[in-house]
């Protein structure tokens, strides 16, 4: 099979295509022939070392939506052509820019018919790191405001609708530019991060309850003061190692709570998974993909994912 690997780190140079066997999957894993695997940031971050891998030389990608070709003795929820999608490989295991990915039966859910394999794999890690944020983490309430930070991107615009079906007012920030794609979602208040009053503008459309925050290192004195009290912050990710607040008695005074997450640590994969499927089959949450690349781009998918501005999420499609 064709597969993209890395067998040193660096760059998106040391992404190369290899002609190598087809896994077998073991006793509790599925072998998918593989549709579409989504491109995520932190695909990036193994390739480059950041986060280390067990073995080299490496598979990217964490996403995956296909076809079941084989499943182990001890599978019993998937049969050979079941339609399928899936997150939290690449990191322990070999990844999903590939024609084939094993992967385990726990960390995989069927894909509803009505939905393209591209759509899967660009609602499964994003899908899973959303709800465990705002479902688990925060405990967002029907009667409740949320906002969710950068909400174009692929977590951003899967978690405004996860808010939404939930029955939260909907607060967003993001470039101007994609307000109406967050309008047709759901969104009650969409908001341009660049603007100077934007605290402001938060706190005149609704102080949040809940806020889904992908730059710690840049929003927590924010978080703090448009929040109500007791608000609770879910932190996905920053763009510097270092985090901190200039004004901690301003947090204190807010009782915030903040939860910091790892969407890798989700201790029921599959149920999360089958509940996206719930959501994507009555249509309450609608991924969006900006682009999709050949296994041959994934070098040109991984610099786009971390540099570009787009609306929705990445795909490689072997």
């Amino acid at each position: 099979m064709r597969a993209v690997r890395y067998h040193e780190h660096g760059g998106p140079n040391v992404l190369q295509v290899d002609d190598i066997e087809r896994p077998d999957p073991g006793p509790e894993e599925i072998r998918v022939a593989v549709e579409a695997a989504g491109v995520n940031p932190v695909d990036t971050y193994f390739r480059e070392g950041g986060y280390e891998p067990p073995t080299l030389p490496m598979i990217p990608g964490s996403d995956f939506a296909g076809v079941v070709d084989a499943v182990g003795e001890r599978v019993t929820e998937f049969d050979e052509g079941d339609r399928v999608f899936g997150t939290g490989l690449g990191n322990d295991r070999q990844g999903t820019y590939a024609e084939y990915a094993v992967a385990p039966a726990d960390r995989a859910a069927r894909l509803p018919d009505e939905v393209g394999f591209s759509e899967g794999a660009a609602a499964a890690l994003v899908g899973v790191t959303a709800w465990r944020a705002l479902v688990d983490h925060a405990g967002l309430d029907p009667t409740e405001t949320c906002l969710v930070h950068g909400a174009n991107g692929g977590v951003g615009h899967v978690a405004v609708q996860i808010a939404g079906a939930a029955g939260a007012t909907v607060l967003a920030t993001a470039s101007e530019e994609y307000h109406d794609e967050l309008r047709e979602l759901g969104v009650d208040a969409p908001l341009d991060y660049g603007r100077e009053d934007l605290a402001e503008a938060v706190i005149e459309a609704g102080r949040p309850d809940a806020i889904l925050d992908h730059r710690l290192d840049q929003y927590l004195d924010f978080d703090a003061e448009v929040g109500t009290q007791g608000v609770r912050v879910v932190g996905i990710g920053n763009t510097r190692p270092e985090a901190g607040f200039e004004n901690v008695a301003a947090a204190r005074g807010k009782e915030m709570r903040l939860h910091l997450m790892s969407m890798y640590n989700t201790p029921d994969m599959a149920g999360v998974l089958r509940k996206l499927a719930h959501l994507l089959a009555a249509g309450d949450l609608r991924p969006h993909v900006s682009r999709r690349y050949k296994l041959s781009q994934a070098g040109d998918a991984q610099k786009a994912v971390l540099r570009n501005s787009f609306f929705g999420k990445l795909v490689v499609r072997p």
